[in-house]
């Protein structure tokens, strides 16, 4: 596409911090959009009602889109208000984390701002960590391969992506390759350290379900193979063989959550690679 015909869009990157956190995590999802000009606005340090107000009267005007990490619940309900009133379309980036860990932690957060900041080496290492893996999906970045601290292998719909996004989220560059039929994998993989290779496995009845829904969804009308029990028998089988004649560890995420198979991966790679806890956060 021509730089004329790219499209403009502008995104206010909102926090009642430093606006780092947010920066950094919408410059990394931006590497993924090459059809659009971006112009991004770092406001910082947001804390009353009325620095909210003036901040979606000018998103409205430009058409933007506001992309926050606040830590106060409040703020985080009144920018969700402002949005709905004034027609901008908000994302929410540390809402949805913090009310998880409350759950799973079963305390509250400080809702104290900065404290990020406290993390500077993690959190980079974390935002180094998603950008790479995004850009190493599906059997992209073969070139950097070498880079990858895990690298996950899996016939399609093996869930590949979800638990690639997740282990980053977790501190770790993961690159992802697809097993695909009378296709060969690629070379790089020969060259890595073989134990940082986990592979994925899936009952066949499961993954029927799962590829019959997605092709009615994308309409892989041409694909009839795809979604036919049979054939997909025959291609976990095929690869389970290559698998075991490459001694590459397997993980059945048949049955397991994504948070269930990412941690019995890393506990995997922690016990095959003598890492000592702390050296990759988990």
């Amino acid at each position: 596409m021509e730089a004329s015909q790219k499209v403009q869009r502008y995104i206010f990157a909102v926090s009642d911090g430093t606006g780092r956190t947010c920066e950094t995590v919408i410059q990394a999802t931006l590497t993924q959009f090459e059809t659009a000009e971006i112009t991004m606005e770092v406001v910082a340090r947001v804390h009353s009602r009325e620095q909210v107000l003036a901040l979606f009267q000018k998103a409205a005007r430009v058409n933007g889109v506001v992309v926050y990490t606040m830590v106060s619940p409040e703020m985080r309900l009144l920018i969700t208000e402002m949005g709905r009133l004034h027609g901008v379309p908000t994302v929410d980036v540390l809402g949805p984390l913090l009310t998880r860990f409350s759950d799973l932690l079963e305390i509250s957060p400080l809702a104290k701002p900065g404290l990020f900041r406290q993390l500077d080496d993690e959190y980079f290492h974390r935002i180094e960590a998603v950008d790479y893996t995004i850009k190493h999906d599906d059997g992209l970045g073969l070139s950097t391969l070498d880079q990858a601290e895990i690298v996950l292998v899996g016939v399609s719909r093996s869930c590949k992506t979800p638990l690639s996004i997740y282990l980053s989220y977790r501190g770790w560059k993961v690159a992802n390759i697809p097993v695909v039929p009378n296709i060969d994998l690629p070379a790089e993989l020969q060259a890595l350290d073989q134990r940082r290779i986990i592979c994925l496995t899936m009952q066949p009845a499961r993954l029927e379900i799962i590829r019959r829904e997605r092709r009615l969804r994308v309409n892989l009308s041409e694909q009839a193979d795809y979604s036919d029990l049979e054939h997909i028998i025959q291609e976990v089988n095929e690869a389970l063989r290559l698998y075991k004649r490459r001694g590459w560890e397997v993980v059945d995420v048949t049955f397991k959550s994504i948070e269930e198979a990412a941690t019995e991966i890393m506990r995997l790679m922690y016990t095959r690679l003598g890492l000592k806890k702390g050296s990759i956060q988990i």
